[in-house]
């Protein structure tokens, strides 16, 4: 029997919300809260006009294809692909038994083995085992190079607090040689699926650590990165929101997903992506992937962590990072 007073999870429930809610009408400007109208009106006062003429010439040099010497893997006919372990070792053991399951050829990690959750050094030996091929995310950067951040590219304070408790919790138990392991994976690789050269980056072909949501990804934007870039398709995580899309070009822009926690949708499950070559260019499937949840949360409890983080675990929803959210993914969220 509890021994909790009657209405007690109500109450946490709602200062839970008040706290988590208590952002809106304001807009986040660098360290600080401010009113939106007045985010609005700095932001219409920024910037610079140019001529007609000189913006063609931006626009023409902003389109120049990038030299980029990345040798191409494959062919392959079946992929996977996933990002942000977060130290999810239970969910990486899943993906890897998922994985040999439907005859993938080759298994891709796009970055951010650390943070959110517990014991990072279960994370290496599986995914050694596993002969997983990566490339490094803001995460292994900054464990690499010794940064006191994880350059996640957060504003918010209170996402950036819970992102430095994160990556200080990663980095003092991450051993020397797994930091140089890390720093052994290459920034960006090129992979050929059937007959489409894929590019595979951690935030975005500009950046390790931009966020591409489908909301704010249009597809003249998307088209710009692929002329850029010079290929068929890219392949990215970071968000920890899955999505894909076929532009009209017949390119597909892919973010795979995280498989340390749920995309915020109320349910434990996480995701990942299978790429196939198909008759008619890629056949992308973002899958769901059980994995014994409940270990996982009970483990984070062990280890101290933020009950905040195993609340998501447990629930499927997001209390924590949720400012960097657009409008339209942040519509979808339960806070």
């Amino acid at each position: 029997m509890s021994n909790r007073p009657p209405g007690d999870d109500a109450g946490k429930r709602q200062r839970t919300s008040t706290k988590l809610t208590a952002h809106r009408g304001l807009a986040t400007w660098g360290e600080r809260l401010v009113p939106l109208g007045e985010f609005r009106d700095a932001a219409a006062a920024a910037g610079q006009e140019l001529s007609a003429a000189a913006r063609a010439t931006a626009a023409a040099a902003h389109r120049q294809p990038v030299d980029d010497a990345t040798p191409i893997e494959g062919p392959f006919g079946r992929i996977v692909a996933f990002g942000g372990v977060y130290n999810n070792h239970f969910a990486l053991e899943a993906l890897l038994a998922e994985a040999a399951g439907c005859r993938a050829e080759a298994i891709y990690c796009l970055g951010d083995l650390g943070g959110f959750g517990p014991n990072p050094e279960k994370v290496r030996p599986l995914l050694e085992e596993g002969g997983v091929l990566g490339v490094q995310g803001n995460y292994e950067e900054s464990l690499a190079t010794g940064r006191e951040d994880c350059n996640c590219g957060y504003t918010d304070p209170r996402d950036n607090e819970f992102a430095d408790l994160s990556y200080r919790y990663t980095a003092d138990r991450c051993s020397p040689e797994t930091r140089r392991w890390l720093g052994s994976w290459p920034l960006r690789r090129r992979v050929r699926v059937g007959g489409q050269e894929l590019l595979l980056v951690h935030g975005s072909p500009r950046r390790i650590n931009e966020f591409l949501f489908a909301s704010t990804s249009p597809v003249p934007f998307l088209d710009v990165l692929f002329d850029e870039q010079r290929c068929d398709g890219f392949l990215c995580t970071h968000t920890g929101l899955p999505w894909h899309r076929r532009l009209p070009s017949g390119r597909d822009a892919v973010n795979v997903g995280v498989i340390g926690r749920p995309p915020n949708d109320g349910a434990t499950d996480v995701r990942y992506a299978l790429i196939e070559a198909g008759a008619d260019g890629l056949e992308v499937q973002l899958r769901s992937l059980a994995y014994d949840h409940q270990a996982l949360a009970a483990e984070m409890r062990a280890e101290q962590l933020p009950e905040e983080f195993v609340e998501t675990i447990l629930t499927g929803w997001w209390t924590t990072c949720l400012e960097i959210l657009p409008a339209k993914e942040r519509a979808a969220s339960r806070f």
